[in-house]
C-alpha cells in the first residue's frame, strides 16, 4: 500500500499523518515510512520528518520502536471498576462497596442550602477546610501543608501527573495496581515502571530499581494496597522513606483511598525533606462513588500547581457537594455507620477467606473491598470455571504491569454477599481450581 503523506512543514505533515489516521487509511500498528525515505520523497530535510514525528509522538497518535520504526498507536483498553454491563452472571468483580453501608444524604441535603457561590470566592469551603485539615494534619507532619479539592482521587492524580510531568516520562506504579491508576498513566502518555508489591506494601528494592531507572513520579497505597489488600509496615515505610531521602525532588503521591474505613493504621513514606508531595484522600468508599470529592494535602508549590491546573477546567468543585460532604462525615451517626461498614467489610472477607482455605484455597484477607486469592493453576482457567458456575469473577493478569505472577490470583468482592450465596461461591471457587486442573491443599500452596 502506498502511504500518500504530504507537506513541507513539519505541521504539515503531521496533519496529513493525522488525516490519513483518522480516515482509516492507516490503521493501528502500521507502520509509517522511515525518516529518510519520507524526506526524500517529500524533498525536505530529514529534520523536518523528525520534528513531524516527534510531534506525532508527543501526542499519543504514533509510537517509535528504536530500529522497528515508527508505527501508528494501538491504544490498550484498560479494565475498569465497576459491575460489568449486560451480564446475566453474578458478579463478584465489581470492587464496590455496598449499597446499604453509604449513609443516606437526604437528611444532610435538606438543611445546607446556603447563600450562592460567586466567582472569585474562595473554591474550598471555609467548613471543609478547617475539617480536612485536622484530618489530614493528624496523620502528617509537615508544618506547610495546604489543600485542593479535587473531583474525586483519580481527578486528583491525574492532574498531579499532569503537572509534574510531560509524555513519556517514567512514573513507579504498584504492581500488581489499582486499574484506574493504569488507565490514568497509559492515557497520560507516561510510561509505568513496575514496583512490585509483597505482604508489606510497595518493596524497597522495587522502589530503589524504580528510581535509578529515572522515574519523576511515585504512586503509593499506604493502606488497603487495590488488588492486593496489603498495608505498609512501619518498619516497610520507614525504608523507603530512607530511599526516597535521596530523591526529594520526586513527586510523591500517596492514595489512601480507603481511609476511614481502613483496619490499619496510616504509615507515610513521605520524610520530614521531601520536597514534592501530595497525600490523597477521596470519600467515595465511605459516602458513596457518586460523591465525586477528594482532598488533597500537599506540598505549597505542588498546591499552587495543582490550583492552576484547575482553573482552566473546572476551577472549583461545587460548594453544595463541598457542603454535603461536611454535613456528612461531622455527623456523629454517619461516622459511626462509617466504623460499622469497615468492621463489616473486614469481618465479611475473613470470613470468606476461612471458608475458602477449609476447601483446600488457602487464603489470607487483607485490607480493602476485595480478596486477592492465590491459586494453583491460570486464573483465567479458574474464572472461565466460575462463570461456567454462574459467576463473574476478575483474573489477577489484569492488574498486572510486570512479569506475571509467580502465583496466579484471582481478585473477588465478596463483602455483599449472603452467607448463602457465600458459602456457594467458596464451594465454587474450590470446584473451579480442580476443573482447571489445579491441586486443592488445605496445608497451602507454595
Amino acid at each position: 500500500m502506498t502511504i500518500e503523506i504530504t507537506g513541507r512543514s513539519a505541521a504539515d505533515i503531521a496533519d496529513s499523518v493525522r488525516a490519513l489516521i483518522e480516515r482509516g487509511t492507516l490503521r493501528p500498528g502500521d507502520p509509517l515510512p522511515s525518516v529518510r525515505g519520507l524526506a526524500g520523497s517529500l524533498g525536505v530535510n530529514r529534520n523536518t520528518v523528525v520534528a513531524a514525528y516527534g510531534q506525532l509522538t508527543a501526542a499519543g497518535v504514533v509510537v517509535t520502536r528504536g530500529r522497528g520504526g515508527t508505527h501508528v498507536a494501538d491504544p490498550e483498553v484498560v479494565p475498569q471498576e465497576g459491575f460489568a454491563a449486560d451480564s446475566v452472571l453474578r458478579d463478584v468483580a465489581t470492587g464496590n462497596p455496598d449499597p446499604d453501608r453509604i449513609p443516606d444524604p437526604s437528611i444532610a441535603l435538606a438543611g445546607m442550602a446556603g447563600r450562592p457561590v460567586l466567582y472569585g470566592e474562595p473554591v474550598i469551603d471555609p467548613g471543609l477546610e478547617r475539617w480536612a485539615r485536622e484530618w489530614m494534619s493528624a496523620d502528617l507532619a509537615p508544618p506547610d501543608l495546604r489543600l485542593t479539592i479535587t473531583s474525586g482521587a483519580a481527578d486528583a492524580v491525574d492532574r498531579l501527573l499532569a503537572l509534574a510531568l510531560v509524555r513519556e516520562d517514567a512514573v513507579a506504579l504498584e504492581d500488581p495496581c489499582f486499574l484506574t491508576s493504569i488507565h490514568t498513566v497509559r492515557v497520560g502518555g507516561y510510561r509505568p515502571v513496575a514496583v512490585p508489591v509483597d505482604d508489606e506494601g510497595m518493596t524497597v528494592d522495587g522502589l530503589r530499581a524504580a528510581l535509578d531507572d529515572g522515574v519523576r513520579a511515585v504512586v503509593c497505597t499506604p493502606r488497603a494496597q487495590n488488588p492486593t489488600g496489603a498495608s505498609l509496615s512501619a518498619a516497610r515505610a520507614a525504608d523507603l522513606r530512607a530511599v526516597l531521602a535521596d530523591h526529594p525532588y520526586v513527586l510523591v503521591i500517596e492514595d489512601d483511598h480507603f481511609s476511614m474505613l481502613s483496619r490499619d493504621p496510616f504509615r507515610s513514606i513521605i520524610g520530614p525533606g521531601h520536597r514534592r508531595w501530595a497525600l490523597v484522600r477521596s470519600v467515595s468508599k465511605f459516602l458513596g462513588p457518586d460523591m465525586c470529592l477528594a482532598v488533597t494535602a500537599s506540598d505549597p508549590d505542588t498546591a499552587d500547581r495543582l490550583a492552576m491546573r484547575l482553573s482552566p477546567g473546572t476551577t472549583w468543585v461545587s460548594h453544595l457537594l463541598q457542603r454535603l460532604t461536611l454535613s456528612l462525615v461531622t455527623d456523629p451517626a454517619v461516622a459511626a455507620g462509617i466504623a460499622d461498614a469497615g468492621a463489616h467489610y473486614a469481618a465479611r472477607n475473613a470470613a470468606f477467606a476461612a471458608r475458602l482455605t477449609e476447601l483446600g484455597v488457602p487464603v489470607a484477607a487483607g485490607d480493602g473491598l476485595n480478596l486477592w486469592i492465590p491459586l494453583p493453576v491460570a486464573a483465567r482457567d479458574v474464572s472461565e470455571q466460575l462463570m461456567r458456575r454462574g459467576w463473574l469473577a476478575r483474573a489477577g493478569d489484569e492488574f498486572v504491569l510486570g512479569e506475571p505472577p509467580a502465583v496466579p490470583r484471582l481478585r473477588l468482592t465478596v463483602h455483599d454477599l449472603s452467607d448463602d450465596d457465600a458459602e456457594r461461591l467458596a464451594a465454587d471457587v474450590a470446584a473451579a481450581v480442580r476443573a482447571a486442573g489445579g491441586r486443592l491443599s488445605p496445608a497451602g500452596m507454595e
